[in-house]
Order: structure tokens, then sequence, then C-alpha cells
């Protein structure tokens, strides 16, 4: 085998740890409010998100995967080095806020290392800057959505069940957060698999030339244009974030189901279904968010729904500082990756 293909099937597989450690990472945000209002167990937790996280391949559409492979980095600018680079600053970001206990954004160092390593290539002119709008607004825009409708949600549920007794409330919503929990997993997959489709795609389209004249099985490497998605790359894609989350990443738990604010049931089904709905309104309009950003915004919307001494604003603005190194961080550590591999420094 040519050693220039090995080197792109072994960015193929890196960028599939990524998308495990990703869900590993991740895994958080989609159980940390069932775990924390004892609906289900936590190995329970894991295996159903891990499901939803897998689903998604098959009711969600491509459309985030299709802006990370052409409508962020010119295309032409794209080799081995520059994903591998990527991949490497976001896998490097992503176990340092992991061992911190930090719920950081995988999507936000993946995207962040992607131009990082672009940048250290070809300077800022590798950057397609009207891609990049929307990614970048939505940092703001999707935790405060998220918080926006889980506030909304909280209040209204309130007041029309204001009469209802706690009792059998409780129990009504520890049942349908299971819904909530299988939805914010779903929209989980959706938007955060195809990160790593688009990025596989990306190496793919810039690599044709080895694929070409290949036959057999590789062949199905062969990509002409980012247009399309094959099938193998989106099941790879949400098999190894469903194997993550599978996985579990216990220590960011803790921050999200209880530092934050103290949640019941009523309040994890308010956190989820506004986090998966705000997420899944992204992947629609093929926007790459952060998940994380979303879910940690929809939980500080229901505590400040019931007062805003609920929200511990402490533990708030430690996990904003994360979010506001983690682009910046994952670039740095993407061009050193990058001009590592291609023996500049």
């Amino acid at each position: 085998m040519d050693p220039s293909i090995s080197y792109v099937l072994i960015i193929v597989a890196v960028a599939l740890l990524f998308d495990f450690i990703n869900g590993f990472h991740d895994s958080a945000n989609s159980i940390a409010t069932v775990v924390s209002t004892r609906v289900l167990k936590p190995g329970v937790a894991v295996l159903w998100a891990a499901f939803f996280n897998f689903v998604a391949a098959f009711v969600v559409g491509t459309a985030v995967a299709k802006t990370i492979g052409k409508g962020l980095i010119d295309i032409s600018v794209v080799d081995p080095n520059v994903i591998l680079g990527g991949l490497l600053g976001a896998i490097v970001w992503d176990l340092i806020t992991w061992y911190l206990g930090l719920p950081s954004s995988s999507s936000h160092a993946l995207l962040g290392g992607y131009a990082g390593a672009a940048i250290a290539k070809a300077g800022f002119g590798a950057l397609i800057l009207g891609g990049w709008v929307l990614p970048v607004l939505f940092i703001v825009v999707s935790p405060l959505l998220g918080m926006s409708i889980a506030l909304a949600l909280t209040v209204a549920l309130s007041w029309l069940l204001q009469h209802a007794r706690p009792g059998p409330l409780d129990r009504i919503f520890r049942r349908l957060q299971l819904i909530s929990a299988g939805l914010y997993s779903l929209s989980h997959g959706a938007n955060d698999a195809q990160k790593t489709m688009g990025i596989i795609v990306s190496l793919l389209v810039a690599s044709q030339a080895l694929f070409v004249n290949q036959t057999g099985w590789l062949h199905r490497f062969y990509l002409p244009s980012a247009d399309h998605i094959p099938l193998w790359i989106v099941l790879a894609a949400h098999g190894a974030i469903a194997l993550g989350t599978a996985a579990g990443g216990w220590r960011i738990v803790k921050t999200m189901g209880t530092r934050i604010t103290r949640l019941r049931p009523f309040g994890g089904f308010c956190a989820e279904t506004a986090g998966g709905i705000t997420v899944l309104l992204a992947s629609s309009w093929g926007v790459p968010v952060s998940t994380t950003h979303t879910i940690t915004g929809a939980i500080v919307g229901v505590g400040a729904a019931q007062r805003l001494s609920a929200v511990r604003w402490g533990v708030a603005k430690r996990i904003v500082w994360a979010w506001i190194l983690t682009m910046p961080m994952s670039a740095v550590i993407a061009a050193l990756a990058y001009l590592v591999l291609s023996k500049r420094i």
C-alpha cells in the first residue's frame, strides 16, 4: 500500500478517535440532568444516550457536515497534515478540560484546531470568513437560546401545573425525562457526529488523487467533492460517538448536574427539552454548535426561573472562561502540531 495512502487512512482513524473522545467528553451533556435527578442510574443513562447518539444517523441530514467539509477552510489549503494537526489540537484540549472537569466544547475545539492548523500553513487567507459568521455567532446564541427556551418552558409549565400535587407530578416528569434525555442525546449525535464527518470528507477530497485509480475497498475512499457524504462515513462517525458516550465522562457529570443548580425531574425535563430543540434547529440550518454551551445555558435557565440565587454563578463563570479559551487554545496547539508534522520546527 502506498505510504501516503496509509497516512490518510491513519488520519481517518484519528478522526474517529476524536469522535469517540467527543462522545466520552460530552456524555455528561446528555446524561448529567437525568443522573442528577436520579431518574436513571449512570450506567443505564450512558447506554440510553449512546443509543440515541447512533439513531441520529438515520433521522437527521448532513447539513453540518457539509458546512465543515467545504464552508470554513479553502479546500485547496487542506492536506493530511492540516487535518491531523487540527484533530490533535482538539483532542489535547478536550483531554485537558476533561481532566480539570470543565465542560468545554469539543465542537469549538475542533473548529479552533482546524482553523489553527490551516492558518499555520497558509495564513489567515486560508479561512472562508463568511462561513465562520454563524458558528462564531452561535457561541453566544446557542446558550442564550437554550436558556430562554428553558426559562419560558419552566415558567409556562409551572403556571399550568401550579395546582397539581407534587408527588404524582414528580412521578410523571420522571417518565417524561426519559423522553427529553433521548431528545437531547439525539440532537447531540446529530450535530457533533457531523463535525467529524465534515473533517473526514475534507481529508478525502483533498487526497482524492491518491484513491482515484484504486480498486476494491480502497475505492470507497475516493471522493470527488464534499457535496455528498457516503453512508460509511455517516455510520462510522455516529458509531464512534455512540461508543464514546457509552464509555462515559464522569468528571464532568457532577459539574453539569449539581454544581450549576440543583435539579428535579421537572427541571431536568425542561433543560433537556430546551437543549434538544436548540441543537436540532441549529443542525437543520447547517450550523455547528456546542451542545455543551447549549445544555449549560438551558440548566441556567431552569435555575434562574426558580430564583437567580439558585444558580451558582461562580461555577458558571469558570465554565464561560473555558468557553472563551477553547477556540484560541486548541488553535495554538493545532498550529504547533501542524508545524511539527510538516517539519517546520
